[in-house]
């Protein structure tokens, strides 16, 4: 049975922004960070920046909107502050100052302030890191900050709309059909 989590990857792989290939992609697309437009409220200014990077690096613009023009950072900033237990914070926030804390390591300068090669190099490390993590059977902050642009992303009007085929009433209308032929009405929520 699929959850979905795991709905939601295989729709990403459908469209093409799941982490096989995303670094070509983002390199493709990649454009210096703009100032925020918007002003975070479970984020700091510093993180709500990180977040806004890392995002557009997994979902970029190409022939649609990337996740920075979905809005995918403030729908992950709302998730933080509104919707997610203690610990997938903390695990968010983590992955968030381990990212910055890398970059300095290496590069002695922040995330946001790499090239986009350095960001996205940092980035394949943590996507093998976190593969090799789910074979030992361990949780990775990658993967979890990945399903939230994923889902913030396609469950945004941009991504619902022109990244996926949106079709508000799907399939044929056939009227007054006997309910012999369907076997039971159809219920809605």
């Amino acid at each position: 049975m699929l959850n979905r989590r795991d709905t939601l990857r295989g729709l990403a792989l459908a469209v093409g922004v799941a982490s096989t290939g995303w670094a070509q992609r983002a390199l493709a697309a990649a454009a210096p960070a703009p100032a925020l437009s918007w002003t975070p409220t479970a984020l700091t200014a510093d993180q709500a920046r990180l977040l806004d990077v890392v995002a557009e690096l997994i979902i970029p613009a190409t022939d649609t909107p990337g996740a920075r023009e979905a809005g995918v950072p403030q729908f992950i900033d709302r998730a933080v502050g509104d919707y997610y237990d203690k610990g997938q914070v903390e695990q968010l926030l983590g992955g968030l100052s381990r990212m910055d804390a890398d970059a300095r390591a290496a590069h002695s300068e922040s995330f946001v302030a790499l090239a986009p090669e350095q960001q996205v190099a940092l980035l394949t490390t943590y996507d093998q890191e976190a593969g090799a993590a789910r074979g030992q059977g361990q949780s990775h902050f990658f993967p979890v900050l990945e399903d939230m642009v994923t889902v913030g992303y396609f469950t945004s009007e941009v991504g619902a709309t022109q990244a996926l085929k949106y079709e508000p009433v799907p399939g044929a209308y056939h009227g007054c059909v006997p309910l012999a032929e369907i076997g039971r009405a159809w219920a809605t929520r």
